[in-house]
């Protein structure tokens, strides 16, 4: 099974960091207006949503893995609960590839896999160089298309 691009871990601490000077900035201005928020409370639950997202990344990271197989996109990912998806291509409408500024920061892009029948529970397969997302959706798609003949 192949994994993701290591970069991709930076990108998923930085979405911990977001949160957290949220919430620091939310507690610092609570303070402000004279809420009763210390601005110590404030700073240390930003840390520990810092501390856990750091630890989410590196955990996500271990597990993340996909696998083009004959008949199905293969993904296994989850931090608390596994998830093991198997998509079969005849269920694929379209596949993008997505890069975020982050992403694009990092020099990294993401596949989108949309499928039939489903209500935002679309595929997301981050943490891909550029290349490698370009290749991933165009054999995606020429395995859609074929898994389309055969299914007629």
């Amino acid at each position: 099974m192949e994994s993701l691009d290591p970069r991709v871990r930076l990108a998923w601490v930085v979405g911990a960091l977001v949160p957290g000077g949220v919430i620091l900035a939310a507690g610092l201005v609570a303070e402000r207006v004279g809420a009763p928020v210390s601005p110590a409370w404030a700073a240390a639950v930003a840390l520990g949503v810092v501390v856990l997202g750091l630890g989410a990344a590196v955990v996500r990271y271990r597990v993340w893995r996909f696998e083009v197989r004959e008949d199905s996109l293969y993904l296994v990912r989850g931090v608390l609960t596994r998830v093991d998806t198997s998509v079969p291509y005849v269920r694929v409408q379209h596949v993008d590839t997505r890069r975020g500024p982050v992403e694009r920061a990092l020099g990294l892009a993401s596949v989108v896999v949309y499928t039939a029948g489903s209500r935002g529970a679309d595929i997301t397969i981050p943490g891909l160089t550029p290349a490698r997302a370009s290749e991933l959706r165009e054999r995606l798609r020429e395995l859609a298309t074929e898994s389309e003949f055969d299914a007629v």
